[in-house]
Formats: C-alpha cells, sequence, structure tokens
C-alpha cells in the first residue's frame, strides 16, 4: 500500500524553501539513507524516449575535488559541500546507443527485442532525421538540466539544501574526470548538502514574478 502523497501546502512549503546554497557547513554530510534516495531520483529522472543519454559522477574524492576548484571559478561549494555531481551527457548517441537502451528495455519489460523493434526504429529516425533541426548533443543537455531539476525537488523534500552551477569550465572537467575517454561530457554542476548557519542569504525573501505575470491560462 503507498504512503499517502504530500499535501499541497507541504509542497509548497519546502519549496519556499529551497534556496540556491551559496555557502554549505563542511562538517554535516548528507546520511547514508538520504543519500542512497536522492542518487534514485537521478536513476529515476525522466527523459525523451526514455534514453537517459547521461552519467552522474559523484565525486567524493575530496584531492579531486580541490583540482575541480579552480577551473570550477573558485566556488567553495565545490568542495565544502557533501556531496558534488557533475551532470555529463553521452556524447554523439547512435544506432548502436538506442539498440543497447532496447536490450535494457526488453529485459526489465521481460518482452523480446524483436516486439520493440518499431519504437527502436522510430527513435533511431527521429535522431538521425527529426522534424527539425537537432543537434544530438545539444538535446542531450537539455534531458541533463530535466534530471538537475527533478534532483534539487527531490532533494528539497528532504531538507537537503542543493546549489546548481554552470559556472565552470567543462572541457577542464572533462579532463580531470577523464569523461572524454568515456564518451562523457560535462555540462552543469549540483552540490549538494547542508547550508551553513551564518550564510545569509538562506533567509532571503524569493525574488519571483506574480504568478498572473507567468502563468497563463488557454481556455
Amino acid at each position: 500500500m503507498s504512503n499517502p502523497p504530500l499535501k499541497p501546502e507541504q509542497v509548497l512549503e519546502q519549496l519556499h524553501w529551497r534556496y540556491a546554497t551559496k555557502k554549505f557547513d563542511p562538517s554535516k554530510k548528507i546520511p547514508e539513507a538520504i543519500w542512497k534516495s536522492l542518487e534514485q531520483s537521478l536513476v529515476l529522472s525522466p527523459s525523451s524516449f526514455g534514453l537517459q543519454p547521461w552519467q552522474f559522477f559523484v565525486v567524493r574524492n575530496p584531492e579531486i575535488r580541490q583540482k575541480l576548484l579552480e577551473p570550477g571559478w573558485g566556488q567553495k561549494k565545490i568542495v565544502e559541500a557533501s556531496h558534488l555531481v557533475v551532470f555529463a551527457i553521452k556524447k554523439d548517441i547512435d544506432n548502436d546507443y538506442v539498440d543497447h537502451y532496447i536490450e535494457r528495455m526488453a529485459e526489465v519489460q521481460q518482452v523480446s527485442s524483436d516486439n520493440l523493434q518499431g519504437f527502436a526504429n522510430m527513435v533511431k529516425g527521429y535522431l538521425q532525421d527529426p522534424p527539425f533541426p537537432l543537434e544530438v548533443n545539444k538535446w542531450a543537455a537539455k534531458q541533463a538540466y530535466i534530471a538537475l531539476g527533478f534532483f534539487m525537488n527531490c532533494a528539497a523534500m528532504m531538507e537537503v539544501d542543493t546549489a546548481p552551477m554552470e559556472g565552470f569550465i567543462p572541457g577542464k572537467y572533462d579532463e580531470i574526470l577523464d569523461l572524454n575517454s568515456k564518451g562523457y561530457s560535462a555540462v552543469v554542476l549540483c552540490a549538494a548538502g547542508y547550508r551553513a548557519e551564518d550564510d545569509k542569504h538562506s533567509s532571503d525573501p524569493k525574488v519571483r514574478f506574480p504568478t498572473n505575470d507567468v502563468v497563463q491560462y488557454v481556455d
């Protein structure tokens, strides 16, 4: 039996609680059970066609994180947060990648891969001859940002602080983490942990345009 869903006011309370954390408390670590749930939020993130054109590199080695500091524009969050996640895309996904995904789909759904060839051909056709201009790596980066938002929202529900970061040199991160040899490239970072008590920004009111300015109903 599933647990009852969060009440609307509870969801809004957590979304107001969340902010882009400017300063983490390096002494506070995310408990393993909570991190495993966050890890699964990455695994369960939605993507177009379910292709998951990504990997998430969780950098735990403090020496490597120190190396990432300078090409991360010196942002202390990189070394002070409990966890650092590097969101990386699978570069230049092709028919072989689609076939790999179809094999996994057949395994999970317990069907023959032959029964999935219609879907496989549709996906391959979309990637090779899309109905609009498509750069596959830019498309993959958009998918990674979906996972980023999913991860941050799940963290907020468990009162884990996060800070997304585009301020870094991707090529340097690819080099330090040896991503190129694995066929991946970094696109965005997210630090996760717990806010420092002296982070004055934690109590700043959220600056958002009024709802009527950003949400329009088309009836």
